[in-house]
C-alpha cells in the first residue's frame, strides 16, 4: 500500500478539515489563531455554512438561545431575537469566515468521499468526487451528522407525479399556496416549516408516527438597548450567556435523571397540549406515551394551533403507498395530493458508512465500526492516525448548545495538532485501551438512562438499540475532559521508528 500511495501525487497541506459548519469553520479559525496557515478546508457546496446553508425551509431556526448559538471568542451582540433564524445564523458564520480570512483556505465544490492513511509516509491520501487529491499530515472530520436527509421507504414513490421533497432540500420554486400537500414526519424541523405550509396550502395531510414531546419556545425580539449594551459592555453578555448555560444544564439533567421532576415536566407538557389544541381526537393523538427525554424535546409555541385549522388534518395510521397522484393512509384511505415533504430527519448513526476511509493495517472505518460507532473522548478512533473527528460518537446533545461541545473537541485536537505540526512525533495513534475504557464508561452511564428505556424509538439509537449519539452529562464535565489530550492514551511514533 505504502508504494502505491508514494506514487500519488496530490495538493499537500498539513491539516485537511472536511465541512464548512460550526465545526469546519470552528477549527481553520482556531488554527489561524495559532499561526497556522498551511491547511485546506474541502467543502462540497459552492457555499460556506454547513447545516444551516442546507435547511432553508420555511420557519428554519435554532432551538437553543442564540447567545449560546456562537463561539466564544466570537460573541455577536447583534442577534434579533432569543433563537436565532437561519439567515441570520448563516450569516452569522460568513462574518466569522471574513473577519478571521478563512475563506481563502476553503476549496468549494470538492465533495469528500474517503481517505486512505500511508502508513510509510505518516500522511492521509484524501480523495475526492471529481478525482482530486489532498494529502495531509492531519485530517480533522468537521462533516457532522445532520446532513445526509432520510427519506422513508415509501412503495410507489417513485411513480409520483407531483412535487415531493425532503425539508433539507426545500424547492423554494414550488408554489404551495392553494396546493395539497402531505407532510410525513413530525421531528424538529416539521414542527417549525407546517405552521408555514398551514397558512399557504389549500389542505395539509400531516402523517405523524410518534408525537414528540413539546414545550412552549419563549422566544422573542432582543430589545435594541440590550443589545446596544452587549456591543459595548461585552462582559454582560458573557454574564447573561453564562446564566443561560447553566440553566439548560441544570434544567436538562433534573428533567432527564429526576423522576419527580420529570413528571412535573411532563404534566406541563401535557397541559400546554390541552391549552393549545382544541379537537380532542387530536389531543390524544399528539400526546406521547414515552417517557419525556426519551426522544429529543422540542420547541414550538406555533405547532400546536396550526392543528386546530380546518385545512389541516392530523393522521396517525402511516403512508402505505404512494400513486401518481396520491398517498394511501394505512387504513387504505386514498388522500390526493399536489405536493409531498419529508420531515423524517437525517442519516446520523450510519452517517460515515458511505465513506472509504482506510487506517493502518488497510482497516476501513465502517468495519472497525460494524458493531457501533465509537471513538475516544468521541474523538479519535483506534487504528486511525492523525484522523479527528468533531460531533463524533456521544458527543452530540439533547439540552444544549453543540457548539460548546464543538470548541472543546477543537481544543484537544489543537493540543495534539502542536506537536504534531511542530515534528515532534509524525503519528498520533490512540490506544485501543483507552478507547475501550472511554466507551465502557459512557455506555455505562447510559444504560437505564431515559433515552434508551424512556419507551420510545429515536435516532439517537443504532440498528441495535445502542445510543450513540449522545453525550449522557454535564458538558461542562466534558470541557473538563478535554482540554488537553493525555499522552498515555497514544501510541505516538516519528516515521520509521517509536
Amino acid at each position: 500500500m505504502g508504494n502505491r500511495l508514494r506514487e500519488r501525487r496530490g495538493h499537500e497541506t498539513s491539516v485537511v478539515i472536511i465541512g464548512s459548519g460550526f465545526s469546519g469553520l470552528g477549527t481553520a479559525i482556531r488554527l489561524k489563531m495559532e499561526g497556522i496557515e498551511d491547511f485546506v478546508l474541502l467543502e462540497k457546496s459552492w457555499d460556506l455554512g454547513g447545516t444551516w446553508r442546507d435547511n432553508t425551509y420555511p420557519g428554519c431556526a435554532c432551538d437553543v438561545p442564540s447567545l449560546m448559538y456562537s463561539f466564544s471568542f466570537e460573541q455577536n451582540p447583534d442577534w434579533s431575537r432569543m433563537f436565532a433564524e437561519q439567515g441570520e445564523i448563516e450569516h452569522y458564520l460568513r462574518h466569522c469566515a471574513e473577519k478571521y480570512d478563512v475563506e481563502r483556505h476553503i476549496h468549494y465544490g470538492v465533495e469528500f468521499t474517503g481517505a486512505e492513511w500511508d502508513e510509510h509516509a505518516h500522511r492521509w491520501h484524501v480523495s475526492t468526487a471529481d478525482g482530486t487529491e489532498y494529502v495531509g499530515r492531519a485530517l480533522v472530520s468537521g462533516v457532522g451528522a445532520l446532513h445526509i436527509p432520510n427519506y422513508p421507504d415509501l412503495p410507489g414513490l417513485e411513480r409520483f407525479q407531483g412535487e415531493a421533497f425532503h425539508s433539507a432540500e426545500w424547492n423554494h420554486d414550488y408554489d404551495l399556496d392553494g396546493k395539497r400537500v402531505a407532510v410525513v414526519g413530525t421531528g424538529a424541523s416539521a414542527i417549525q416549516f407546517v405552521p408555514k405550509v398551514a397558512e399557504r396550502a389549500a389542505k395539509l395531510n400531516l402523517f405523524q408516527r410518534t408525537p414528540p414531546w413539546i414545550q412552549p419556545k419563549p422566544d422573542r425580539p432582543i430589545p435594541a438597548k440590550l443589545r446596544r449594551a452587549f456591543r459595548y459592555v461585552p462582559f454582560l453578555q458573557r454574564a447573561v450567556r453564562f446564566a443561560i448555560y447553566m440553566t439548560l444544564e441544570i434544567r436538562s439533567v433534573a428533567v432527564l435523571r429526576d423522576p419527580r421532576l420529570q413528571r412535573v415536566s411532563q404534566w406541563l407538557a401535557k397541559r400546554f397540549i390541552r391549552k393549545q389544541v382544541h379537537d380532542e381526537r387530536v389531543r390524544e393523538a399528539v400526546t406521547p406515551d414515552y417517557a419525556m427525554g426519551c426522544k429529543r424535546i422540542l420547541l414550538s409555541s406555533d405547532f400546536y394551533p396550526s392543528l386546530n385549522r380546518s385545512n389541516v388534518d392530523l393522521n396517525t395510521t402511516g403512508v402505505t403507498e404512494v400513486r401518481e397522484n396520491s398517498v394511501v393512509d394505512g387504513d387504505g384511505v386514498e388522500h390526493p395530493v399536489d405536493a409531498i415533504i419529508f420531515g423524517t430527519g437525517f442519516h446520523v448513526t450510519d452517517a460515515f458508512d458511505h465513506l472509504e476511509i482506510v487506517g493502518r493495517g488497510g482497516r476501513k472505518l465502517r468495519d472497525a465500526w460494524k458493531d457501533g460507532m465509537e471513538a475516544h473522548k468521541g474523538i479519535a478512533v483506534s487504528g486511525f492516525p492523525n484522523l479527528y473527528f468533531l460531533l463524533g460518537p456521544n458527543t452530540g446533545l439533547g439540552h444544549n448548545s453543540v457548539v460548546f461541545m464543538i470548541e472543546s473537541q477543537i481544543n484537544y485536537v489543537l493540543s495534539i495538532l502542536r506537536p504534531l505540526l511542530r515534528g515532534e512525533f509524525t503519528q498520533a495513534d490512540v490506544r485501543q485501551s483507552a478507547q475501550d475504557e472511554f466507551n465502557e464508561r459512557i455506555q455505562s452511564h447510559l444504560s437505564g438512562a431515559v433515552w434508551s428505556e424512556g419507551g420510545c424509538q429515536s435516532w439517537y439509537l443504532d440498528a441495535n438499540g445502542v445510543n450513540r449519539t449522545l453525550w449522557p452529562g454535564f458538558t461542562w464535565n466534558y470541557w473538563w475532559q478535554t482540554r488537553k489530550a493525555d499522552p498515555r492514551d497514544y501510541e505516538l511514533q516519528r516515521s520509521g521508528a517509536r
